[in-house]
C-alpha cells in the first residue's frame, strides 16, 4: 500500500481530475484512503455507483451532502455504462488554448475500494479492449495510459485497500467490497448483519422476499434462512454457515430491495459494532 501511495503522489501533478468510485448503499464506509492527499491539489468527483441497489432518498442525500463541499457527484448504474453528463462533465475540464498549456486531453485516474465498480468506470470511459497509449514523459514510470474520447484515464496503482478498522471490514463484507470468508465465519457476519438492520430498521424486504419472520434473535433469523432454503444438515439440523453465506450474498445482490447502510447525517455505523 505505500509504494501504491508513492505513486500516486508522484503522479498527482500530472493530473487533472481524480474519480472516486464509492458504493451507493455505503458511501462512508466504501471511501477511499488515496483522496485524503488529493483534495487540496485537484479536483476530486464523487462518482456513486450500484444507485439501483441503494434507496434513492438516501443516495440523493449524499449527493446534496457531497455537493455541499464543493465537490462534483454522479450517483450511476455502470452495468448501464457511463452516463453522458459525467463525460461530458469531463470533457468540459480540457485545458484550453489560451492556458499556458499545450493543449491535450484530460488526464484522470479511477480511484476506489474493492469491488465498488473501479474497473466498470475505467472501461466505460476507455472502452474494454482499449490499449495502453504507453508512459507519459516526465510522469512516474510504471503507470498504464489509456486513451478515452477526450480523456487519458491513468490505470491507478493498487492502495485502494479500505481501513484497519475490523468493523469497517465486517461490514463490507456484507456488500461484498471485501472477502467475508477471510475475516470471520459467514454466520457471525450475517448475525451482525441481520442485528444491525433490525435497528435501522431495513428487514423488510427479507420478510418480504423469502416469506419469513425478520424480528426476533439473529440466530434465531438464521435458523429460518435455512429451514426457508433448505440449508440442512444429515439430521435435519440447519446448516447455519451456508445460511449465513447465502444470507449475505442475497443482501450483496440486492435480492432484498434497495437500501443504504448509511445516510450523512448518520454517525460512523461501524460504531454500532462491537
Amino acid at each position: 500500500m505505500a509504494k501504491g501511495q508513492r505513486q500516486l503522489d508522484a503522479l498527482s501533478s500530472a493530473l487533472d481530475l481524480l474519480l472516486e468510485v464509492r458504493d451507493a448503499r455505503a458511501p462512508r464506509l466504501t471511501a477511499s484512503p488515496a483522496t485524503d492527499s488529493f483534495s487540496r491539489s485537484l479536483p476530486v468527483w464523487a462518482v456513486l455507483s450500484k444507485s439501483d441497489l441503494a434507496d434513492p432518498d438516501a443516495t440523493a442525500e449524499w449527493i446534496r451532502h457531497f455537493k455541499g463541499q464543493g465537490r462534483m457527484a454522479w450517483a450511476v448504474d455502470l452495468r448501464k455504462g457511463v452516463p453522458n453528463a459525467l463525460k461530458k462533465a469531463i470533457a468540459e475540464m480540457r485545458p484550453s488554448s489560451s492556458s499556458k498549456m499545450v493543449y491535450r486531453e484530460v488526464r484522470l485516474a479511477v480511484v476506489g475500494t474493492p469491488n465498488v465498480g473501479k474497473s466498470m468506470l475505467l472501461n466505460g470511459l476507455v472502452g474494454r479492449r482499449a490499449a495502453a497509449v504507453g508512459g507519459i514523459p516526465g510522469v512516474t514510470k510504471g503507470v498504464s495510459w489509456y486513451a478515452g474520447r477526450g480523456c487519458l484515464v491513468a490505470d491507478s496503482p493498487g492502495i485502494l485497500d479500505p481501513r484497519s478498522d475490523a468493523r469497517v471490514h465486517r461490514m463490507l463484507s456484507w456488500i461484498s467490497s471485501t472477502k467475508g470468508q477471510v475475516i470471520g465465519s459467514w454466520a457471525g457476519l450475517a448475525s451482525e448483519c441481520v442485528a444491525f438492520l433490525q435497528g435501522r430498521g431495513l428487514v423488510s424486504g427479507l420478510a418480504g422476499t423469502w416469506g419469513i419472520d425478520a424480528s426476533g434473535d439473529p440466530s434465531d433469523v438464521l435458523e429460518r434462512v435455512g429451514r426457508r432454503l433448505g440449508r440442512l444438515l444429515p439430521g435435519g439440523l440447519v446448516d447455519i454457515e451456508s445460511s449465513g453465506k447465502a444470507l449475505i450474498e442475497a443482501i450483496s445482490a440486492g435480492k432484498f430491495g434497495r437500501l443504504s447502510l448509511e445516510r450523512p447525517s448518520d454517525p460512523p455505523p461501524w460504531d454500532e459494532l462491537s
